[in-house]
């Protein structure tokens, strides 16, 4: 188990690795359909987007938290 004071990072890399994952299946189904090696492709596909999507997410979750809490409040 992770100590809860690392718990932003721990969300942040739940949230990008599921949603880079998800998103770069899609699009590469849609790029592509259905392709012999569709899977290798895919996950080639999601560890460019996962390294991409992690990094942003640590440097935007404290605005978009932030803007969320703006929006909510009214």
């Amino acid at each position: 188990m992770v100590s809860v004071k690392y718990l932003h990072q721990v969300q942040a890399a739940l949230l990008s690795g599921f949603m880079s994952f998800i998103m770069s299946g899609a699009i590469t189904l849609i790029n592509l359909g259905l392709v012999k090696g569709f899977v290798g492709i895919w996950l080639h596909a999601w560890l460019v987007a996962y390294a991409i999507a992690f990094p942003t997410i640590l440097l935007i979750f404290p605005f978009a938290r932030k803007l969320a809490m703006k929006i909510a409040s009214k």
